[in-house]
């Protein structure tokens, strides 16, 4: 049975081209970064848990909720061939039992925030909004796109963001978990604008704060789908 089950829906992700240096300590061992075209990528994707059941049963009042979180990508080869995956530096949720769960069972980094999201749907356009307050201070990670999704093309920077099926964390000393995240390939909607209001530094760390002073490489508006986390297993 896998551990948990949900849809993951309107992906925002920004994704920022970062010194590898900056990222060195949280890669986990036995894994290595992946770079797209020699370029090391950092993102800020937000989006909506939905229809949520752990181990096949809903917890009442955390089925629908928002989470923020910021990522890089690695990789690991497993009996010869390469696992593509990723590492989160923190995820945010509003709900403190999720942030229990994760951290005690996955040994993840989530914490509980107050978060909010809008969508909606306007003549020519969609926008997607996800918001949340951090020490008392707001921030905002907001997409304009167009109505229709589109297919992701092979071998793209998007398909390169949203194809990584993996998920490493770092745990007491060298021990590395590993879990599996299925889903079936995505759509992606042409991103018109973006705004993002985020207090990088404060949130992720002062390395991470550079993220403020710098353009997003890409802004990416992902449809999702549904999803399955695997049981974790060591590396």
């Amino acid at each position: 049975m896998s551990f948990l089950k949900a849809e993951w829906r309107k992906l925002a992700l920004a994704n920022y081209a970062v010194d590898p240096k900056i990222l060195e300590k949280y890669v986990p061992h036995g894994t290595e970064l992946d770079l797209w075209n020699n370029t090391c990528y950092v993102s800020l994707v937000g989006f909506m848990f939905l229809n949520t059941k752990l181990l096949g049963v809903p917890i009442p009042f955390h089925i629908n909720f928002e989470e923020v979180n910021l990522r890089f990508y690695v990789k690991t080869k497993y009996k010869g061939e390469w696992r593509r995956g990723v590492v989160f530096i923190k995820e945010l949720v509003p709900k403190p039992a999720l942030t229990f769960v994760a951290n005690t069972v996955y040994q993840e980094h989530y914490q509980t925030v107050p978060m909010s999201h809008h969508w909606h749907e306007l003549q020519d356009q969609r926008e997607v909004t996800y918001a949340w307050k951090y020490r008392k201070e707001n921030n905002v990670f907001s997409v304009k796109a167009n109505l229709q999704p589109e297919h992701i093309p092979a071998n793209s920077e998007t398909e390169f963001i949203t194809e990584h099926y993996w998920g490493y964390t770092q745990a007491k000393g060298k021990a590395t978990y590993e879990y599996e995240v299925t889903h079936p390939r995505w759509e992606a909607y042409p991103v018109q604008d973006y705004t993002i209001d985020v207090n990088f530094s404060d949130l992720y760390g002062e390395e991470f704060g550079v993220l403020s002073k710098m353009e997003p490489k890409s802004v990416m508006l992902a449809e999702g789908s549904k999803i399955t986390v695997e049981n974790k297993r060591r590396l």
